[in-house]
């Protein structure tokens, strides 16, 4: 089969290809300033942070020395040679982390059921007052911008050392994050459901629970379950400021220069984390109808 290809005259192809390397000199002379303005930025951002490359290299050993020494036993053995005595703890160690892990889970289901509770109220398209939504999402900002760890310290303050510190910090915080995920994931549905449940004459709750709340149910699910996630490795911390859990056995081990119960410390968590993060993606991968043909 013959294809007909047409030749442009020479004079429109020359502007053709003129215009072309124009075009690419535009667009290369915008990439190198876009790269210019952000490698000084990086610069000035490196003197403000008191980045020095010098200090770095020169005390990077003592970060290598540290692993070095948690990972070896009193008697100068390697701690996978003798896993009785690495993991003498266990038993104590794992009811610690049980601890924390039932800190993550009642801090998440309790800020979770309050940030539902607020988010149709913070999102654009389903908030029923200007002044109630602008209320609502700075409440959430306040929730989400302390840190965590700020909050545990003021109740362990107020009510004393404890889980009960770690539950509430956890509960705010993941009322301020899980709160504008899910005003996020509202305000992108589709409201043409919404306008039919509304022309019934249903009420505002209604139009919540008929027409927006099944179509951003197995998101909600499924970013709760990565903010237990999340709120696992957090919980494990906030036992340095005494809102219980595993921190506080870690940090004892840190500030007695326990090397080796440090590295089994470590691990317990890091295993721990591992196994919910696998089991988190399973559940949230049934939500999304991934395993649905396994």
């Amino acid at each position: 089969m013959t294809i007909a290809v047409s030749i442009l005259p020479r004079q429109q192809l020359a502007a053709l290809n003129a215009a072309y390397r124009k075009a690419v000199a535009r667009k290369r002379l915008r990439v190198a300033l876009g790269a210019a303005i952000f490698f000084a930025a990086l610069v000035v951002a490196s003197f403000g942070a008191e980045v020095n490359l010098r200090t770095f290299f020169t005390h990077f050993g003592n970060f290598v020395s540290y692993f070095d020494r948690i990972l070896t036993l009193e008697d100068g053995a390697r701690v996978w040679t003798n896993l009785t005595e690495w993991l003498w703890g266990f038993r104590k160690w794992s009811l610690l982390l049980g601890e924390t892990i039932l800190i993550s889970y009642v801090g998440t289901l309790f800020g979770a059921v309050l940030a539902f509770a607020l988010n149709f109220l913070a999102a654009e398209n389903t908030s029923p007052s200007v002044w109630l939504r602008v209320i609502v999402k700075r409440l959430m900002e306040f929730c989400r911008t302390v840190p965590d760890i700020v909050f545990a310290l003021i109740f362990v303050i107020a009510f004393g050392l404890g889980p009960m510190a770690g539950v509430l910090a956890i509960t705010i915080h993941s009322i301020g994050a899980l709160g504008k995920q899910f005003a996020e994931m509202v305000e992108n549905v589709d409201m043409k459901p919404v306008e039919g449940v509304r022309s019934t004459g249903a009420s505002w709750i209604s139009c919540m629970r008929f027409a927006v709340l099944p179509q951003v149910a197995a998101g909600f699910a499924s970013y709760t379950l990565l903010r237990f996630e999340i709120n696992v490795r957090g919980a494990s911390v906030m036992g340095f400021v005494g809102a219980g859990g595993i921190g506080q056995e870690l940090v004892v081990a840190i500030r007695k220069f326990y090397y080796s119960d440090v590295s089994a410390i470590l691990l317990m968590i890091v295993v721990t984390v591992f196994v919910i993060d696998i089991g988190t993606g399973w559940i949230r991968g049934r939500l999304f109808g991934k395993d649905r043909h396994a």
